[in-house]
């Protein structure tokens, strides 16, 4: 259950940090409002906020959630610029999270 939580958190912190850099990004290249900023500064003060809420912050825990910030950018890549993701990106994000996985369950041995 430790796993289920501690991944549903990382994919709730790389979609704040993704919307964080998204919206600013809408300004800068395509014109946008620069009221898209606003929101865009929220969204990367909760992906802040949510990263310190895993229970060991700390250089560990940022390498397992790189494994999920690949997964979910290349999901955002699809839903939401319409780019279907090729089976290298997939296989990609497969090992990513396959050592997300490695570093998560190994702290349960201590050190």
């Amino acid at each position: 259950m430790d796993f289920l939580k501690t991944f549903s958190l990382f994919v709730l912190t790389a979609l704040a940090e993704i919307v964080g850099c998204y919206l600013p990004s809408l300004w800068f290249s395509q014109g946008r409002s620069a009221w898209w900023l606003l929101p865009g500064a929220a969204s990367l003060a909760l992906f802040a906020w949510l990263l310190s809420l895993h229970p060991a912050a700390s250089g560990r825990v940022y390498a397992a959630y790189g494994g999920v910030y690949i997964a979910v950018a290349l999901l955002w890549l699809w839903g939401v610029d319409g780019l279907k993701p090729r089976p290298s990106d997939w296989l990609g994000a497969g090992l990513a999270l396959a050592g997300m996985a490695v570093i998560v369950m190994g702290e349960r041995e201590g050190g």
